[in-house]
């Protein structure tokens, strides 16, 4: 054997049995590794932080955990000596001397990383007890100076967290002596400072935060590392990954934000990990179990397609025998159609409350009485908050919002082509908005999941036991300075109730109201610019895409095109509101309205310029008339100009018909506003050229043929009751 293979057998003799001690070891260290933490209530942080722990499998024990808590509220002012009498009590009766204890706050805590890590780094410390660390000083700034100085990192000790020897932090707080209310941090840091019990205790901070970060003063040091599959929070000012966040003093909505990701709660890679656990699954339930739920319908201003949002309530799927409608209208202009709705079903749901403009309440007291009434009904279970502008689309929300199981929580809807949605990611230093570095992200899809937001409005859902627990305050949404809004998840932040929005489905939209104008009939006509998507919703036909397919598009006559264009409700409208306008013309052949005052083949008909719709009837020539000319004219490209537009009527006894002529433009669409046979007899267009006729015009569906030259054309006779059809001079 040569020497240099009896050294490597004789390594590998001693080494395998070095590897095994060295492990068990590690086992025996993580095995006495114990996890104190103070909690007397459960709130939401509590429960964050306990998952947390569970993930990387901490051995957790609660202290104080059904006590009332009297150790002072120090967000704002030192306190917090219950926590130090509850860990003394605890220690004392601890028998076992090798213990390692971690105390750590857990409202606003969450675990990075796993025991293994953090005891690995709690023996290079080298120290007996290992504190975490602040760049700032509380609570007496004149303590300051009498600090140790350190070589790199954060000088000040933060005793939100500290990790020892038991027999070590049982000497620390053996002299603790004060009240409930006195300050924690001011015990320990006068330990701290002292530099013989420093000494005596073996303490050091974890100065370069290797095991705690405490985000107070260190916000802009900590970002999110996304690696393989895990996140972590890292440093950046000194390059160190943290094992424990802490979200100490005023950063309790970045520990928020930060525990949406950490740990693994969210990754590249998996998506979100979490969402599908501790739910409340409807499906085993009969309808007759379902939990009530009180839905607050709020219309607060004018408010476009208002009475497809209670269409759209009346197709939400959930049992009506389990809802209850609490409705506030500060609008007259919408009496009618609340009114409509509950006269043909408000019958349906189990109980209806409707506060009128008349009763002069304002916005925050309607909310605050509508979580009232929820939270006195002892059936309510849920508050389910919607605004007259939300467009609900999905009819499964109520039901996915409730399984999610969670306080508060709101379907993320977004105003369409923009980024504003119902949910802010984060707040400025004064309490407005202000963007979180995923808030994009999350509106347009590329993250999906269910996130800790500070913000929710226009439509959430709220649990009734939290209205009756956490928020009893009856005046949740009155602010002398804040919008009910804002007042409000203030008040729920303050109460540290979590807030939470969900986009793993998609739910609807909100629509623009900025610039709704309240002075026509029929007001919702004029919505083609605000909100474009509603507008084709509501009056383009449903059948219309397929013309783009090659499958919907007809022609009775040589290069005449009929095709579905309007719905029933745009046919109606139009009418609607040309007979409420009723200024028709006298169908002679002076007519002022157009240029050089004469018309040749003169119609009884209103102008769209006349009731200011040449705007809205432009773009919808534009949007929806130009794409199929581009198609069945090929190499015809419109710009949709026209010189007129208008609504023409016919009728026995005043003008029945339309002499054979020339229309003064490139193409002409004739839609047909009405049914024959049903509102007339009679009608259509001959187009004499061809011997060719449409005798049978469908409501709703538009011809489109030449209007020079070729298509010399002629409106048949009506013979009976009234026919309407709207008519386009294009690209004259």
């Amino acid at each position: 054997m040569t020497p240099w293979s009896f050294l490597l057998l004789l390594g590998l003799l001693f080494c395998e049995p070095f590897s095994l001690i060295n492990g068990a070891e590690q086992r025996t260290s993580e095995d006495k590794l114990l996890v104190l933490t103070v909690a007397t209530k459960e709130t939401d942080g509590f429960g964050r932080f306990m998952r947390s722990a569970k993930h990387f499998n901490y051995t957790v024990k609660v202290l104080g955990r059904g006590q009332t808590w009297t150790g002072g509220d120090y967000m704002s002012a030192p306190g917090g000596g219950q926590k130090v009498r509850l860990l003394k009590e605890a220690l004392e009766e601890m028998k076992t001397e090798d213990k390692i204890i971690l105390f750590i706050d857990s409202y606003d805590v969450v675990f990075a990383s796993g025991p293994k890590e953090l005891l690995k780094k709690f023996k290079q410390a080298k120290h007996k007890v290992v504190f975490s660390s602040e760049s700032l000083i509380w609570p007496d700034r004149h303590l300051e100076d009498k600090h140790p100085h350190v070589r790199e990192g954060n000088r000040f000790l933060g005793s939100g967290g500290f990790m020892g020897y038991l027999p070590n932090i049982r000497e620390m707080v053996s002299d603790w002596s004060g009240e409930d209310d006195d300050s924690d941090q001011l015990f320990f840091t006068k330990i701290y400072i002292d530099a013989a019990k420093r000494k005596s205790i073996n303490i050091t901070l974890d100065t370069k935060c290797r095991l705690f970060q405490n985000l107070h003063g260190a916000l802009d040091e900590v970002v999110l590392k996304f690696e393989d599959g895990r996140v972590r929070a890292r440093n950046v000012l000194y390059d160190t990954l943290p094992v424990i966040i802490h979200g100490n003093g005023p950063t309790k909505l970045q520990i928020n934000y930060l525990g949406n990701y950490i740990p693994n709660i969210w990754t590249f890679e998996t998506g979100c990990t979490v969402c599908h656990e501790d739910l409340r699954p409807l499906t085993a339930l009969k309808e007759s179990e379902y939990p009530m739920v009180v839905i607050g319908i709020f219309i607060q201003q004018p408010t476009p397609f208002v009475t497809v949002f209670f269409e759209r309530l009346l197709k939400l799927q959930y049992p009506k025998d389990k809802l209850k409608l609490f409705i506030h209208s500060q609008e007259a202009h919408h009496a009618s159609q609340v009114s409509s709705f509950l006269k043909d079903h408000g019958s349906l749901y189990q109980d209806v409350r409707v506060i009128g403009p008349e009763e002069a309440i304002d916005g925050a007291e309607s909310r605050n009485l509508g979580f009232d009434m929820c939270r006195k009904d002892k059936d309510c279970d849920y508050f389910f908050s919607l605004d007259i502008e939300v467009v609900l689309k999905n009819e499964e929300t109520l039901k996915i919002l409730i399984e999610q199981n969670l306080p508060i929580v709101a379907p993320m809807i977004t105003r369409v082509g923009r980024l504003w949605s119902n949910f802010w990611g984060a707040l400025s230093a004064e309490g407005y908005y202000a963007r979180s570095e995923d808030y994009v992200d999350i509106v347009q899809g590329r993250r999906v999941g269910v996130w800790n937001v500070p913000y929710v409005s226009s439509v959430y859902l709220v649990k009734a036991d939290i209205l009756r627990s956490e928020l009893t305050d009856y005046e949740l949404f009155t602010s002398q300075i804040l919008d009910p809004d804002m007042a409000y998840c203030f008040n729920v932040r303050e109460k540290a109730v979590f807030m939470y929005v969900t986009n793993m489905h998609t739910f609807g939209r909100i629509l623009s109201t900025e610039n709704y104008q309240t002075g026509h009939l029929h007001n919702d006509l004029w919505q083609i610019f605000e909100n474009p998507l509603d507008w084709q919703e509501r009056y383009i036909h449903e059948n219309y895409t397929l013309i783009m397919k090659d499958k919907l598009i007809e022609t009775p006559c040589p290069d005449v095109y009929w095709f579905p264009i309007f719905t029933d409700v745009a046919c109606n409208h139009l009418v609607e509101e040309m007979e409420h306008f009723g200024k028709w013309s006298g169908g002679g052949n002076v007519d002022t309205r157009i240029q050089g005052g004469y018309e040749n083949v003169p119609t009884i008909d209103i102008h769209m310029n006349q009731i200011n719709f040449e705007k809205e009837w432009h773009k919808f020539l534009l949007e929806f008339i130009a794409p199929v000319t581009e198609k069945m004219y090929p190499g015809y490209y419109t710009k949709a100009q026209f010189d007129l537009a208008f609504v023409v009527r016919y009728k026995p006894d005043e003008q029945p018909f339309l002499r054979p002529h020339h229309d003064a433009s490139t193409f002409t669409i004739n839609i047909a506003l009405n049914q024959v046979g049903h509102d007339y007899q009679g009608g259509g267009c001959r187009f004499l050229r061809y011997d060719c006729s449409v005798q049978a015009p469908r409501k709703g569906w538009a011809l489109m043929h030449p209007g020079r030259l070729t298509h010399y054309h002629e409106g048949l006779p009506t013979t009976a009751g009234v026919r309407y059809i709207a008519v386009s001079f294009v690209d004259p």
